[in-house]
């Protein structure tokens, strides 16, 4: 089965990593909620997709610069006047939830990953008994190489648009065999048969990301995908009912 990724709680439909999109998505007949982390200053771990709140908050700046307490004064947009979580507020959302972590580890504003960061997230997972429900991704093959390290949990590459195109098909599998990757992600537009066949052929699952339209949303279902990730949780739930209804006649 297919599995559904409510990404960073259902942007489209509640706001960009809200409160309210994250306690409607724990409570969805879905698999999976995708959230991004970032540190404060002070050692707490914020739920954010940006490095900085300038895009999707009422306030400015990087969030590895400020305090917990000024990352919290900030107002999503769109988010019913709520305000960015922390890693553990997250845990307590969906404790008792049957909805599982993929939990992106983000790097900081200039691109390069925050120092001993991924050990931090782990620990906060484990203490709040999460650990074993969460499945890691990364854009950068240097912080999953860290995860391989720190934990046994599995780990997945979001393998962007540019990096599929530059370095190729061949390439991709044969980084993900060095580094003992044992997933990849690409975006919903750049996925078709021939490039899930030649993944799944190595022995790498294969998923997509960033499909939030019906059409997007029905190729990921007919092309079979281990999981997609989407804006529109909702919307997704329909189709993929719809789809195994049809499929099942």
């Amino acid at each position: 089965m297919t599995r559904i990724a409510s990404h960073r709680g259902g942007t489209l439909e509640f706001g960009d990593s809200t409160p309210r999109g994250f306690a409607a998505t724990a409570a969805m007949a879905l698999e999976e909620v995708e959230f991004d982390v970032h540190p404060t200053i002070d050692g707490a771990i914020v739920v954010h997709h940006d490095a900085t709140l300038d895009g999707t908050t009422d306030r400015t700046g990087a969030i590895a610069t400020q305090t917990l307490a000024d990352v919290k004064a900030a107002t999503i947009n769109y988010g019913a006047g709520g305000h960015p979580l922390t890693l553990e507020e997250l845990c307590a959302l969906y404790a008792h939830s049957r909805v599982d972590f993929r939990c992106e580890i983000k790097p900081g504003v200039d691109g390069i990953p925050y120092p001993d960061f991924v050990s931090e997230v782990i620990n906060v997972l484990a203490q709040h008994v999460m650990l074993e429900r969460t499945i890691f991704s990364s854009f950068l093959i240097e912080s999953l190489d860290e995860l391989a390290t720190a934990t046994d949990r599995p780990r997945l590459w979001l393998v962007s648009p540019q990096v599929l195109r530059q370095v190729g098909t061949d390439a991709v599998i044969e980084l993900c065999k060095a580094h003992g990757i044992p997933e990849i992600g690409v975006h919903i537009d750049n996925a078709d048969a021939r490039l899930a066949e030649e993944v799944r052929t190595a022995g790498i699952d294969f998923g997509c990301w960033a499909a939030h339209t019906v059409p997007q949303i029905e190729k990921a279902l007919e092309l079979g995908v281990k999981v997609f990730t989407t804006d529109r949780p909702t919307l997704a739930i329909a189709l993929r009912h719809r789809y195994r209804s049809e499929t099942s006649a």
